[in-house]
């Protein structure tokens, strides 16, 4: 069943306490980079449309449970008051009297946002008194930040069992349904293309993808890890000698499901990840034992855009090398430009691979990129997730 969603909602006159994720980088004062704030303004807009009052909620940083000048919502504001055009005060706490009566004295149409919920430690904490003082605020809940949904604290799992209805914004609500498309019902065949540092990060993703994909691309650091298992010297590339074991079941399983795994069959290798003595493309056979492995080469490249092409859908997750680092972000960018050109649905999540699409120039043609972080993997890796759950169904 579906997963109530905020135009599902009669907000008329309503208060809406509305979760979002605005945990943005803060750089001498002012917001450093506001993508999480522009895609919380959709739902906004929606709910002010509707003729409600807006109580904009959020964490920021680790304040570690107590006020901290460091971790203050007040640039975020800030912010928002220029992409909105209009006035959003910050109440100076996210509790007690003075934001009660603030509260109580919204008009429809005004929008506050509260001081960042991590300074009580109760938010983390799913203080269940905690999360009733946060209800008490509102008439509605409606949880639009996904990139949180992994996390049970008292504003996004507590706070429903005071508060109802409790819907997704349309943030949230195009997450679930980009995830959903890729694992209820996906275009066949499917692949997943998996990247970064180490194996022992994607074993349970790998782990649950292996029975809904028909190919897996493996890159990256990890990919170390798997080339040794299958007995390559590998240099001094990255390498989990404890997941050697972990790899070879995970290969094993793929033959006996009858999924493809593919593996980089040449790398370009140097001494250090700041150093360009001895850079070169090797084939996987044939790694220096003094150099170590940090792209994919051009013939891994040619082979995963060949097996992409056949694909229908593509889950991306992890780059492919040490794409921040300009000779070795050939292998991340040309994959990168095979998702975008197989003409698959494809998704993509994690902080890395966004700014790898970017790089190359792509993320206009990607199906869908996630914001979310934490949530996505998990939510990959079959977990059910406690932001999610506490939403109501649609009747």
């Amino acid at each position: 069943m579906a997963t109530l969603g905020v135009d599902h909602l009669d907000l008329g006159g309503k208060r809406v306490f509305l979760r979002v994720d605005l945990n943005v980088p803060i750089e001498n004062g002012r917001v450093g980079e506001d993508t999480r704030i522009r895609a919380a303004l959709p739902t906004v807009e929606r709910c002010l449309k509707a003729g409600a009052s807006v109580i904009l909620a959020s964490h920021l940083g680790r304040p570690k449970g107590k006020p901290d000048p460091r971790f203050s919502l007040k640039p975020v504001a800030t912010r928002l008051e220029e992409l909105l055009g209009r006035p959003v005060p910050l109440l100076p706490d996210c509790v007690g009297p003075e934001v009660s009566a603030a509260v109580a004295a919204l008009k429809p149409g005004d929008v506050v946002l509260l001081e960042n919920l991590r300074f009580h430690q109760e938010e983390e904490a799913n203080d269940p008194e905690f999360a009733r003082a946060l209800a008490s605020l509102a008439d509605v809940y409606v949880d639009d930040a996904f990139a949180a949904a992994h996390r049970a604290h008292a504003s996004i799992e507590g706070i429903t069992h005071y508060l109802k209805p409790a819907a997704a914004g349309l943030l949230m609500q195009r997450e679930l349904e980009a995830l959903g498309r890729i694992f209820e019902k996906p275009e066949r065949p499917m692949a997943a293309l998996l990247g970064g540092a180490k194996v022992s990060d994607k074993l349970a993703l790998v782990e649950h993808l292996l029975s809904r994909v028909e190919l897996v691309l493996i890159g990256g650091g990890m990919a170390f890890t798997f080339l040794s298992a299958l007995g390559y010297s590998v240099g001094r590339s990255l390498l989990e000698s404890d997941r050697l074991e972990a790899a070879r079941t995970i290969l094993a399983r793929a033959r006996s499901l009858g999924v493809t795994v593919r593996l980089p069959v040449d790398v370009v290798v140097a001494s250090g990840l700041d150093s360009t003595e001895g850079i070169r493309t090797v084939g996987v056979r044939e790694i220096p034992a003094d150099l170590m492995g940090l792209d994919l080469g051009p013939l891994t490249v040619a082979q995963f855009d060949t097996a992409l092409k056949g694909s229908k859908t593509i889950l991306w997750n992890g780059p492919m090398g040490v794409f921040e680092k300009a000779p070795f972000a050939a292998g991340t960018v040309g994959v990168a430009r095979a998702v975008a050109g197989s003409g698959a649905f494809s998704v993509i999540g994690g902080g890395d691979t966004i700014a790898a699409v970017q790089l190359a120039g792509v993320s206009d043609r990607i199906g869908y990129i996630s914001t979310a972080g934490g949530a996505f993997l998990e939510f990959l890796e079959g977990r059910t997730l406690p932001g999610v759950a506490a939403l109501d169904q649609a009747s």
